[in-house]
């Protein structure tokens, strides 16, 4: 088969087995001008659905973002709460935030800050499995992520996959936010780290001499294509076949070539990013969304510092703040933001007071997230916390809020009933509701 392997290796912070990952990509069609995509999102505003975004990039800020530090400062706690630093005004009149986000101070004014998230489950891949589907569940992943539903729900219209995640899905110690009972068909792309010196994304660039192989390969699949009738039911091996189909097509597409190639970005404009993984893969997050992607997750991990957390926050946050500020305006300067929802979000905060290694530990009880584009209204702080930055005071945000939001947004039904392998129907989401507080 011509399957096309993303990931042979296990995760840098995983001491599970690695898996095979494919993809499943669609038929030829697809928009990718940034123009037309502005023009969609126009129309989608204006439609009776009331459908937001057409598409998603999901900052995912694996091990949990200390708020304190970041958005959602107490510089009237005690020490032992309020942390190194100190605080800075930003482009929103009265709205101060942590002093090493200074590049993000000046684009509060292009996002919404929610400092009310909020959840009561402190448990790595208990907590990333429900922010990631909006349903609770085990730490093995009951219900299908987000990224996962929307490849469902939207479809496979390019040769582009709709679920792409860059580099890959979280994990800690095994992979994390997958496709559940929707199968290997929703799964997501993995796109590798964008930040390697001559990034090309595994096995999608061919040589004439290659793609003759290719073709030759699908006449002698189609030879024996009476064992896949055979096997008429049975997910798996229909699955493979499909990838197979579908595979093919993306390694010989120049527009997913073209999708994928970051090298062709400005070298001012990637400076901007930032050239490490975080930057990079948020370059080519816009990329992918201008290209036709329906839903991005990048993977921006190493935020569980449970001793001597500012050594690691004095490098991890202004890597955070050059690239996030980058997306923001980049997004913005380009319009692609009028079609796009941007979410920035843990699986949790950090614990309102220092331990005893100077370090915070995980609280599911408070943490803040960032929403940008597709009609979310610029400069609004929505949501508090105590004095110590530890419960939710104001206008709690739940993980199924989140993920109702998102639903939402694209013009899915956040309530729609899907049937499980096993013929039980469950709804996508059981409670939440969209956040309308973020819509202008």
């Amino acid at each position: 088969m011509l399957d096309i392997v993303l990931n042979r290796h296990p995760h840098a912070n995983c001491s599970g087995p690695s898996r095979r990952d494919f993809l499943r990509v669609g038929a030829l069609a697809g928009v990718s001008l940034p123009a037309l995509l502005r023009a969609e999102a126009h129309a989608a505003n204006r439609s009776a659905k009331g459908t937001r975004a057409r598409s998603v990039v999901l900052v995912y800020l694996g091990g949990g973002l200390s708020h304190h530090d970041s958005f959602d400062p107490k510089p009237d706690a005690p020490d032992d709460v309020r942390g190194k630093y100190g605080q800075i005004a930003t482009a929103v009149p009265g709205l101060r935030i942590g002093d090493q986000l200074p590049l993000m101070a000046n684009v509060m004014n292009k996002v919404a800050l929610v400092r009310s998230g909020a959840h009561n489950n402190d448990h790595h891949e208990t907590a990333t499995n429900w922010v990631l589907s909006g349903r609770f569940g085990t730490p093995f992943g009951d219900y299908p992520a987000v990224g996962a539903v929307v490849a469902h729900e939207t479809g496979f219209s390019g040769t582009l996959p709709p679920y792409v995640a860059v580099p890959r899905n979280p994990s800690f110690t095994w992979e994390l936010g997958k496709s559940a009972f929707l199968g290997g068909r929703y799964e997501s792309f993995k796109a590798g780290d964008p930040n390697q010196p001559n990034y090309k994304v595994q096995d999608l660039t061919l040589t004439d001499a290659d793609a003759k192989k290719a073709v030759r390969r699908d006449t002698l699949l189609k030879a024996v294509d009476g064992l896949a009738k055979k096997a008429e039911g049975n997910d798996q091996i229909a699955t493979h076949d499909e990838f197979h189909a579908r595979a093919r097509e993306m390694v010989l597409s120049s527009e997913t070539r073209n999708a994928f190639a970051i090298d062709r970005e400005p070298e001012k404009l990637r400076d901007r990013y930032g050239r490490n993984t975080a930057g990079q893969s948020m370059l080519l997050a816009r990329r992918l969304v201008e290209s036709g992607v329906r839903f991005v997750t990048v993977n921006y991990g190493g935020w569980d510092h449970h001793a001597k957390i500012f050594e690691s926050l004095d490098k991890k946050l202004p890597e955070f703040d050059r690239a996030l500020s980058a997306l923001v305006e980049d997004m913005h300067v380009r319009g692609t933001l009028e079609s796009t929802l941007l979410v920035v979000m843990g699986e949790f905060g950090r614990t309102p007071k220092l331990n005893k290694d100077a370090g915070r530990d995980h609280w599911g009880q408070a943490a803040s997230l960032v929403f940008a584009g597709a009609g979310v209204k610029p400069g609004l702080v929505l949501g508090k916390t105590d004095k110590h930055g530890a419960y939710t005071t104001q206008r709690p945000v739940s993980p199924a809020d989140v993920a109702y939001t998102i639903f939402d947004s694209l013009g899915i039904d956040p309530r729609k009933q899907l049937t499980t392998p096993d013929g039980r129907p469950i709804e996508l989401l059981d409670q939440g509701d969209t956040v309308r507080e973020l819509f202008e």
